[in-house]
Formats: C-alpha cells, sequence, structure tokens
C-alpha cells in the first residue's frame, strides 16, 4: 500500500467517525428534547449559517478567531433548561468536550476552543434578569451581561445597583463563578458575596438550587469558576443600596505633571479611604507613535455628593488638588455609562449591546499588591511602557469591605491585607503569529519586572483574569498536585477545597478545560 493511499484510508476513516458522531449526537440530543432537531436554530453546525457569525461575535478577543484548535462540532444556544441538561448528557455520552460560555470575555478563549472534539454551550438565550425591588433581589440568567443586569435595576430603581464590573459586555455567569469586583468593592465587596442563591445542571443533568446541591458546592460555585462543577443557568443576587446622588470624576495626569508622584501617594492612601470612595488608576502610553507618555487616569465613585467629596480630599489625598468643577454628580447607573467610557447623558440602550465597543487582541496578566511599591519601582513601569503601543496597567484598590470578609467565606482568598489588584494588558491591532509572539513576550518581560514588588510565596493572581502563562491542566491526566502550583495562586489554601467539591461533584471530571479544578483522585465515567 503506497503513502498516499493510507493517507486516504486513514482520512476516510476519520470523516467517518466525524460523521457518525454528529448523527448520533443529533439523535442523542433529539431524543431529550423535540424542540432541537439537525435543522434547529438552537444546534448549529459548522455549515449552519449563523455558525460562522455566532463564533465571532462571542469572542471579545479577536486574537483566538484564527486559533488552529478544533472548532467546536455543534454550537448549542439553549433557550430551556431541558436543553441544557440534554447537551450535558449527549456530549457526555459520546465522548465530547463541552464547553459553556456566556459573555465571551473569557482572557485565554478557554470556553470557545479545545484541541479535542467539543462542543459549546452558548447562554446567549439565557439572559432573563427578573428584578424584584421590594424584596432588594433579583434572579439573573447566566447568559446576561453587567449592562443588561445593570439597565434592568435602573429601570426599576434609582437606589439600588450590584457591586460587579464596569465592561458592561461581561457575562453574569463567568463574572460572578470568578468572584467579579468593580467600583462598589470596597463598600460592598464581589458580586460572588453577594450571591443568595443558584440554579445549576450537574453531571447528571440534575437541576440543582442552594438546598439540594449542599453548602460545599454553593461555596464552590460563588469564586471557584463555575464551569467545573457544572452549567449554572442562573443566580439569585443580593441588590445593595446606593445613594439616588453619586459623583465621579476621571483626572488625567502625565509624567510632566506628577503622575508618578500622585500614583505613590495614591498607594498609601487608596485601600484606607472611607468605603464610599473608590479610586483607581490606569496607567498608560499616550500621544503620537514617535512623542509618547506616561499618563496616569484616576478614575473615582463616590457614594454621595460633591460638597462631601472635596473635603474628604483634601484630608486624605491634599495632592491631588482636586476641585469640584472636576467632578460630576449623578445617578449610580449615570456612573455605570460613565467609567465604561459613555457620556453620562448617552441612550441607556448601548448597555444593551453584547459587543465590547473598545474590542482588540490582547494579552493579560494579573497581580496583587501587598506594599506600595517604591518610587524607583513605579518609574520602571513608565520605562517597560516605552517598548510598546498599546499598554495599560489597571490598579484597582481594596481596603473597607474587603477586609472585613474572611478569606475562606467562597473560594476568592485575596482580602486583608491586599492593597489593591493589578492588571497587565497589551493590545495590538494585526492578528498575526508574528504579532502576537511579539506582544506577549512583552507583557511576560513586564510580568518578570514586577516580581519583587508583588505578592509572593506564592505569586497571586486574580481567576477571572486567566492566565495560562501560570500552568494548565493536561486534559484527564491532571492531578490535584500536578495542578497545585497555579491554584494556590488563584486560591491559595482554598484550592484543595474546591478539588474536593470537584471530586465529589462531578467525578468524572467531565466539566474540564485547560485550568479547571482538578480531581483529588480519578474514577473512570461508566457513561461512556
Amino acid at each position: 500500500m503506497t503513502n498516499i493511499t493510507l493517507i486516504f484510508f486513514l482520512l476516510a476513516g476519520v470523516l467517518t467517525t466525524s460523521n457518525a458522531t454528529h448523527t448520533a449526537f443529533v439523535k442523542c440530543m433529539s431524543s431529550h428534547t423535540k424542540r432541537i432537531n439537525n435543522s434547529s436554530d438552537h444546534l448549529l453546525a459548522p455549515g449552519s449559517p449563523s455558525y460562522s457569525s455566532l463564533m465571532k461575535s462571542s469572542q471579545q478577543n479577536p486574537r483566538w478567531l484564527n486559533s488552529t484548535t478544533q472548532k467546536p462540532l455543534y454550537i448549542i444556544t439553549p433557550f430551556t433548561d431541558i436543553e441544557v441538561q440534554a447537551s450535558i448528557l449527549c456530549s457526555r455520552k459520546h465522548g465530547l468536550e463541552a464547553r459553556i460560555l456566556s459573555g465571551g470575555h473569557d482572557y485565554e478563549g478557554l470556553s470557545f476552543r479545545s484541541k479535542v472534539p467539543f462542543i459549546i454551550i452558548n447562554l446567549i438565550n439565557l439572559r432573563a434578569v427578573r428584578v424584584d425591588i421590594e424584596d432588594e433581589t433579583a434572579w439573573v440568567q447566566s447568559g446576561a451581561t453587567l449592562g443588561e443586569l445593570y439597565y434592568n435595576i435602573a429601570k426599576k430603581s434609582k437606589v439600588h445597583g450590584f457591586p460587579a464590573g464596569v465592561c458592561p459586555s461581561v457575562g453574569i455567569g463567568g463574572h460572578v463563578s470568578g468572584g467579579g469586583f468593580g467600583n462598589l468593592v470596597r463598600k460592598h465587596g464581589l458580586a460572588a458575596d453577594n450571591i443568595i442563591d443558584a440554579y445549576l445542571i450537574d453531571v447528571y443533568g440534575r437541576i440543582l438550587h442552594r438546598k439540594t446541591m449542599g453548602k460545599n458546592l454553593f461555596w464552590a460555585i460563588r469564586g471557584g469558576g463555575g464551569a467545573s462543577f457544572g452549567v449554572i443557568v442562573s443566580w439569585k443576587i443580593k441588590l445593595v443600596r446606593v445613594p439616588a446622588v453619586v459623583t465621579y470624576f476621571s483626572v488625567d495626569k502625565k509624567l510632566a505633571e506628577g503622575a508618578t508622584e500622585l500614583v505613590n501617594k495614591w498607594q498609601y492612601v487608596a485601600d484606607k479611604l472611607p468605603e464610599d470612595l473608590f479610586i483607581r488608576i490606569i496607567m498608560q502610553n499616550v500621544g503620537q507613535v514617535n512623542n509618547k507618555t506616561g499618563q496616569a487616569s484616576f478614575q473615582s465613585l463616590y457614594l454621595g455628593k460633591i460638597s462631601k467629596l472635596i473635603p474628604l480630599m483634601g484630608k486624605w489625598f491634599p495632592e491631588f488638588n482636586l476641585k469640584a468643577e472636576d467632578c460630576t454628580e449623578m445617578t449610580w447607573f449615570e456612573s455605570a455609562l460613565s467609567f465604561a467610557g459613555y457620556p453620562k447623558d448617552n441612550s441607556w440602550d448601548v448597555f444593551l449591546t453584547r459587543t465590547d465597543h473598545y474590542q482588540s487582541n490582547f494579552k493579560a496578566k494579573s497581580d496583587y499588591v501587598t506594599k506600595p511599591i517604591p518610587k524607583s519601582g513605579l518609574e520602571g513601569i513608565w520605562k517597560q511602557f516605552q517598548t510598546e503601543e498599546s499598554v495599560f496597567v489597571i490598579m484597582e484598590p481594596f481596603g473597607g469591605r474587603m477586609n472585613k470578609i474572611s478569606k475562606s467565606k467562597i473560594p476568592y482568598p485575596h482580602r486583608k491585607g491586599n492593597l489593591y489588584n493589578l492588571q497587565y494588558l497589551v493590545k495590538w491591532d494585526v492578528n498575526t503569529a508574528k504579532a502576537t509572539k511579539k506582544h506577549v513576550h512583552w507583557i511576560r518581560k513586564l510580568y518578570k519586572y514586577m516580581k519583587p514588588y508583588v505578592s509572593h510565596s506564592p505569586r497571586r493572581a486574580y481567576q477571572n483574569y486567566r492566565d495560562l502563562d501560570l500552568g494548565i491542566n493536561k486534559q484527564l491526566n491532571t492531578t490535584y498536585n500536578e495542578a497545585e502550583h497555579w491554584g494556590k495562586k488563584y486560591f491559595k489554601s482554598n484550592f484543595r477545597r474546591l478539588a474536593k467539591v470537584k471530586t465529589k461533584a462531578d467525578p468524572f471530571n467531565f466539566f474540564r478545560h485547560e485550568q479547571s479544578i482538578p480531581l483529588i483522585r480519578k474514577v473512570k465515567d461508566q457513561y461512556r
């Protein structure tokens, strides 16, 4: 037999197997629910009209659009819990991985790419938001975005909000299950700290809520990454009270205007300010390509009026020299628009748009800072910026409510003792392998530079800013010990408890990806 003939027969075998898997999978789905069949809009194969457009629109980081990894066998866009159940049971039965996608901001693309045959359960149609102002709660389906949640709260009340992120196109499912912090973090903690209940569909297709899933699983999904334990289809959240009038300011300071000195002073006060005051910093390059300079943007939300903010800043941060004309009074929802980069009087409907209006290729990494970085260290960051075009270092302050919550109350452990979180971002326009290699190399170099100035033993990271440079699982063969070196960076001592919960909730390790919670021990899935 010639080599060409052998290759032909091998390819024919692969295609036959692939077609058989397609047919069997569709038949299995149909047997579980009559709403899905091969031509259905809810079960999209690569040849389906909506397949490519949905793949593209669901990826907020275009870097992964040209990925050489396998494309999903099917994208399933369920409208009901029954369709989610069928997706889990049928993919498990036929040896397919299932990746779960809510908003598409997954930094490493793990919710929409894999190296083995897989399906995507895209929750885009499970996005209902039901707000109960009298009870001060809301039920939010995991496919909803933060923008859709904020919009629906604001439609009902000017004095309620929710402590989550500032980017409106982020999906609720991933954000909440990974922790979720934003500009209310110092007053009300994380999004995951304000979860009352949830509905989760497990590996057996059972629909579980807080009581039936048990305290350990309910603990794990609030900050431990929900995609390791099942498909969380909805969350019951506790709304928080906000003043009818809040104050927003965003002031830019260039290097020549004392940016380094102000950033340095911020480190000593940001976590100690009254919890009604949140000030974050975005360090970046600005200006023309050949004439760039460093700039620090100070963005703030104060839960009160200007008349109280100005003397407060004069007491704690006089070097900033904040003036009333630098500030704007508005509602909490208008402040959410402002943090997202829109004018406060912009149409509210912009928060119903699911695509990030700042979309570009990017790579990110994260750190936690436990003691102020010396001024020389800050100056070194600016020097690193000189060799890149579009770079950002985002500094989010903690303290306040974060200091009062136990490190083990939920899996997210980065509480008291952390001054602020650091996120490093590099963005680029040309989506080629050469460009990607160049920019990823740069951010890794910055990360290496920062090592002496950040947390250690272990050097910590934020799970929602997922970073595969920290380590990956080797599919089903990964053991707890092999994953521990990256797991403890995200979860510290909570990682072992997460692995124990995982072993009980999903003993076959069906819900897995390159950084999913590993099993303590391996169990063979007899279903397959």
